[in-house]
């Protein structure tokens, strides 16, 4: 699993023939990977939000307390767990377009497999930071295409031009997946959980915005 892991990285043509030999003898050969890296941005995340936190304004720091960080870390799990079964089912459900005949845990298996850059790159939230985000999700999107695109045709075993039009169709569903599960899943976190704050740095005697006094004109009341 984590010879596979490393080698999309760095290989992925010769990877994925064999991976689909695996997956032929074993349908399920997936599932340690995607259970097993699916932790790294949820527990890096856990240590990221409970003892790191985002940095706002100067010094000052926004944190989640641990149970609201651990909320928001098994639903992320979760998120991916289901984000990847639906993309696997809407990639067995298009094959029979193209002439591709893979069963349904084959399908999940690929797209678990295509995610790996995204996985790995989990670990960028042991460090909460917006820039770093939002590099490290352009690196992951660009990293996640390029397999994608490089993998379908050889993984599914079918000629490049339908290969391309299936990729570009699976990319087009995967984008819409992934925003819509993540989006859920956080809407969820907010509204229904109700995660507690505590920033730290300035006014840390008050260690969410509420609980600060207000001002009034002459001073604070």
């Amino acid at each position: 699993m984590t010879l596979h892991a490393l080698q999309l990285i760095s290989h992925p043509e010769q990877t994925w023939e064999e991976i689909r030999r695996e997956e032929d003898q074993n349908g399920l050969h997936f599932l340690p990977h995607l259970l097993l890296l699916g932790l790294i941005p949820a527990v890096s995340l856990f240590i990221g939000n409970s003892y790191v936190g985002w940095s706002l304004v100067g010094e000052e720091r926004v944190r989640l307390d641990p149970v609201s960080a651990l909320q928001f870390s098994v639903l992320l799990y979760l998120a991916i767990l289901a984000g990847t079964a639906i993309m696997g089912w809407f990639v067995h459900w298009m094959s029979r377009t193209f002439e591709a005949r893979p069963s349904l845990q084959q399908c999940i298996g690929f797209i678990a497999y295509t995610l790996t850059p995204f996985l790995f790159l989990g670990l960028a939230g042991l460090y909460p930071n917006r820039w770093l985000a939002v590099a490290v999700l352009a690196v992951g999107l660009a990293h996640w295409t390029y397999l994608l695109f490089v993998g379908l045709p050889a993984f599914m075993r079918i000629r490049q031009s339908p290969g391309f039009l299936y990729a570009v169709s699976v990319f087009s569903v995967g984008l819409l997946v992934l925003l819509s599960v993540l989006l859920t899943a956080l809407l969820f976190w907010q509204y229904q959980l109700r995660p507690n704050y505590e920033r730290t740095g300035i006014d840390q005697g008050y260690p969410v915005r509420s609980e600060r006094p207000v001002e009034g004109p002459g001073g604070r009341d």
